[in-house]
């Protein structure tokens, strides 16, 4: 596998759009390195970039210490699934899995070997000798990541590889995906907009926004400790509650409620007195038996946990209960916060 270092690459497109600002990252050997944003945060242009599909503007890539920024794809040793799997209709799996290969006129019996093996990684050994109409989306897909392994790669791309699956079978592929990065040891760069796939694959997370890395982390790190608002918003499922709140002296004051801070935290914000502020918390540490008035419209029940939403004023609130509630529309509750963020209203950045 490989190591890359990714040294302030920037994609300008000829209309002067700038898709991606001074992308800095080093991966190291093995990594499962995760870039994740809404649609058009220049995740997929960033990935392109290195994939040599589209030119780099500015910057360097460098792979195993050799700078291959002005290289063609066919040179890097980097393999791509996309998200519209790419297979060919008139060949056999055995066949689109072999196609590089054969490109490559490698030895018909390596050929046979790599395949082989990639398809009983794969539990594609059934399947060969069919075509890809003949097969479910998640065989497909199953191809075009089978094509990426007999060329024994580099460094593993994948484009969205999931979206055009069900939810179960995407649970069902992102353990198939997990289970092959463990077993192959790969470098691997993929991209989502699916948070869920994000944590749950990454051992390292680039989140974007508008072109620009807004933080990298593991997945721990941009959940419990987002750098600014957006990664508050963004990672986390419910997304994270944000209220617009006053520092007064040793407590926050907003037109609903009253949060009283400890210590700690009243030290924390000393130079934020008298100023707003955003306070966020996480739906999982809206507690019961708090002092802040809860009106509920509804909940959504999940066996183990409940998504219980609300208002408090004006305010939409979504708490996260680790039980089965029944609580029901025009039901009052008192609330509190068990754990709480803060972020500096001007900068949108975390307050530590």
């Amino acid at each position: 596998m490989a190591e890359l270092k990714l040294q302030h690459l920037e994609k300008v497109y000829d209309n002067k759009v700038k898709a991606v600002h001074d992308f800095n990252i080093d991966i190291k050997d093995g990594e499962f390195i995760v870039l994740v944003g809404p649609s058009g945060c220049g995740k997929s242009t960033t990935l392109r970039m290195v994939a040599g599909l589209e030119d780099i503007t500015s910057g360097r890539l460098i792979i195993d210490g050799k700078d291959v920024t002005r290289m063609p794809p066919k040179d890097r040793d980097e393999a791509m699934v996309f998200q519209n799997y790419a297979l060919y209709g008139h060949m056999t799996v055995y066949e689109n899995m072999a196609f590089s290969l054969m490109l490559r006129k490698v030895d018909k019996n390596i050929i046979h070997q790599k395949v082989m093996a990639a398809a009983e990684i794969l539990g594609l050994t059934s399947q060969l000798n069919k075509k890809p109409k003949q097969l479910s989306g998640g065989q497909r897909q199953r191809v075009a990541m089978g094509r990426a392994i007999v060329r024994n790669p580099k460094v593993f791309l994948f484009d969205e590889p999931l979206s055009n699956l069900d939810a179960k079978l995407r649970g069902a592929m992102r353990r198939e995906i997990l289970l092959l990065h463990k077993r192959l040891k790969a470098t691997i760069i993929y991209v989502t907009h699916d948070q869920t796939e994000a944590l749950t694959l990454a051992d390292r997370i680039v989140c974007m926004s508008m072109g620009h890395v807004q933080q990298i982390g593991t997945p721990l790190e941009l959940y419990d400790t987002p750098a600014n608002l957006f990664v508050a918003s963004f990672i986390g499922l419910p997304p994270m509650n944000l209220f617009d709140v006053t520092v007064d002296g040793d407590k926050l004051v907003c037109e609903d409620f009253t949060y009283q801070l400890t210590g700690e935290q009243h030290a924390l914000l000393a130079d934020y007195d008298g100023k707003e502020i955003v306070l966020g918390v996480r739906p999982e540490n809206v507690v019961e038996n708090g002092t802040i008035q809860f009106n509920i419209t509804n909940n959504e029940n999940l066996g183990q946990n409940t998504l219980v939403h609300g208002h408090i004023g004006k305010k939409k609130v979504v708490a996260k209960l680790h039980y089965w509630a029944t609580y029901k529309f025009g039901d009052q509750i008192n609330i509190g916060f068990d754990r709480v963020h803060f972020f500096d209203k001007e900068t949108t950045n975390a307050i530590r």
